[in-house]
């Protein structure tokens, strides 16, 4: 059987059996960090949801509160919609759901695009009502609108069939989602650095508490950002190198495929034979 196929053939058929263990295991090896990032999400919102589902604004985490009517409703809407986007990122970056279950992958995606651009909105709106000072106002203004371009282009990119550039845009719209995961972070290293005195009870300067939250406000989303641009810049160089090196194995098989020495062989027997003697004729 092996032997009435052709090189083009036996090259695809060994081909595809080499790469069909590569692509199983692909999906399910690749994004290591998904689970992690799965239950850390979900132990957030464990933890920061509970308090606003009475929509008692005196069981707010922050306190005081702001003193506009429409400052608890947007901060409410935004804490639920936000716990929404979280959930669906986790499931947009898992490639073996976009690979196995993509209507999954397009109505989780949805999802997280219209939570994303909402929560958004209301972040622009009730930023400048902080009680933290300009630093901190503006760094979450920044976040916001930065959060809402980033989702708002990956869904566009989506709808125009430029699948690298949705992923990439979307990379980037879940990790300023997660600044609210990382915001608990640094805030605790901040206030160890400008307002240690928070926690053994001493007296506060109200100076040193906002240029810790303004900080912290920054660097939530900073680094996260920071974090993914450098690792799209690592992918874009594999890629590149991944491309190279195909190219080099595509053109090595053309040349092989092209004249292979035993078909050159059989070709010369048949058609200039050695001898007479090589010849012979039926009786």
């Amino acid at each position: 059987m092996l032997g009435c196929m052709s090189t083009d053939e036996l090259s695809r058929t060994t081909s595809h059996k080499d790469d069909h263990p590569i692509a199983v295991r692909t999906p399910l090896l690749r994004r290591p960090w998904v689970v992690p990032l799965a239950l850390l999400a979900v132990i957030f919102i464990a933890y920061a949801v509970p308090p606003y589902l009475t929509l008692d604004p005196a069981q707010a985490r922050i306190q005081p509160m702001p003193p506009h009517p429409s400052y608890y409703p947007l901060l409410v809407t935004h804490i639920f919609l936000g716990s929404v986007a979280l959930l669906a990122a986790c499931l947009q970056v898992w490639p073996w759901l976009r690979q196995f279950h993509p209507a999954v992958h397009r109505w989780s995606g949805r999802s997280y695009v219209a939570a994303a651009l909402t929560a958004s909105l209301c972040v622009m709106i009730i930023s400048p009502m902080g009680l933290h000072g300009a630093n901190q106002r503006v760094a979450n203004t920044m976040l916001a609108l930065l959060w809402f371009g980033t989702t708002l282009a990956g869904f566009r990119a989506i709808r125009q069939r430029r699948f690298a550039d949705h992923r990439q845009w979307m990379l980037r719209s879940v990790a300023l989602a997660f600044s609210i995961v990382a915001f608990r972070v640094w805030m605790f290293i901040a206030f160890a650095v400008f307002v240690p005195g928070i926690y053994t009870g001493a007296e506060v300067d109200p100076a040193a508490l906002n240029q810790a939250i303004g900080v912290t406000s920054w660097v939530s989303w900073v680094v996260n950002l920071l974090i993914v641009e450098w690792w799209l810049h690592r992918r874009r160089i594999s890629d590149r190198s991944r491309g190279r090196e195909v190219g080099q194995l595509s053109s090595s098989r053309i040349r092989t495929r092209g004249n292979p020495p035993e078909t050159e062989r059989v070709s010369v027997a048949l058609v200039k034979p050695a001898s007479s003697k090589s010849l012979r004729v039926p009786t």
